[in-house]
């Protein structure tokens, strides 16, 4: 039977992670507007967070390099979608929609994983989970206030469900990849997607730009590689970590809802970081979301301690 203080464990590790990540937007901004490429600036933050965790790797795989031969396929999977694919997505939705649709059309990751893991092992998730999906999507939405698509650019729609699918396959992968520390994994995974990036850029296909000049930040002239660091350790390595740290504990379904949560965080440094109170509205919607997250926590236990009781159909996995 799991234990209380590991599901807990994983509930504050994907706390953790979605409030990192969420400060992406504030320190990739002032790249973007300094003549930075969405491409470069993911290569860069990629390639240094896999450079960064790399020695904490190599000591937690203790020679046992063959780890990483078996579990090829969910780290390039890991890297070329949830790492490299769905941050450059985004960043060329943006470009041709609001940020509010693009981040709406991307979180509909977390409906793909419910589906894929309902597919996977042909077992419906229970209402209490069903209703708690309805509800966070529901906060998210009030949260990000989408205009109506029915005007969208349809480049920037599909960019940000070709997003979507990337988050979706982040913690799917995250939740089924055992037996290889988390630390390893990700470093390889990064430095897969980083690599990507690379050879991408040199043949044509995404454009890699990036500058020396100095960037403004909440004010201030600072120099560009400031917000990079910021990127690559904080929002990249021990976001992408403890991201997968609470895949592991929580599961895929629960984690990628827990995720959902990033948007609170990215309101929350919004306001500290640039001065952008929350309306009464967004709280609202945040209010929502949580409840809506607690829900789908609440209810994921109740299908799993149900599924345990029951008899194990053949070739099937509880999620």
């Amino acid at each position: 039977m799991e234990r209380p203080g590991v599901r807990a464990a994983g509930l504050a590790a994907g706390l953790a992670s979605a409030a990192m990540f969420a400060t992406s937007g504030a320190f990739a901004r002032p790249l973007m507007e300094a003549g930075w490429s969405p491409a470069a600036a993911v290569l860069v933050r990629l390639g240094l967070a896999s450079l960064v965790l790399w020695p904490l790797a190599a000591k937690s795989l203790a020679g046992q390099w063959g780890m990483l031969r078996t579990k090829w396929r969910p780290i390039l999977a890991y890297g070329l979608l949830g790492g490299a694919a769905v941050q450059v997505a985004y960043f060329n939705a943006i470009t041709f929609i609001e940020v509010g649709i693009a981040l709406m059309l991307e979180y509909l990751g977390v409906v793909l994983v419910v589906l894929w893991v309902w597919a996977r092992t042909r077992r419906r998730p229970g209402p209490m989970t069903l209703t708690g999906m309805v509800v966070a999507v529901a906060g998210l939405a009030v949260i990000l206030n989408p205009a109506d698509l029915a005007g969208a650019d349809l480049r920037g729609v599909a960019w940000a469900l070709f997003a979507a699918t990337g988050m979706a396959t982040y913690f799917i992968v995250s939740a089924e990849t055992a037996d290889i520390p988390p630390i390893a994994f990700v470093a390889a995974g990064l430095g897969v997607g980083a690599l990507a990036l690379l050879v991408s850029g040199m043949v044509g296909l995404v454009p890699l730009r990036a500058t020396t000049h100095d960037v403004v930040m909440f004010g201030t002239p600072l120099p560009w590689w400031v917000p990079l660091l910021e990127l690559a350790i904080v929002a990249a390595a021990l976001a992408y970590v403890s991201g997968f740290v609470a895949a592991r504990q929580l599961g895929s379904t629960v984690a990628s809802f827990v995720g959902l949560t990033e948007v609170v965080f990215a309101v929350a440094w919004a306001w500290l970081l640039l001065g952008e109170l929350p309306g009464a509205v967004q709280l609202l919607g945040g209010a929502v979301l949580i409840t809506g997250v607690a829900a789908v926590q609440a209810g994921n236990l109740r299908d799993t301690t149900r599924l345990r009781r029951a008899p194990e159909p053949a070739g099937a996995e509880v999620p």
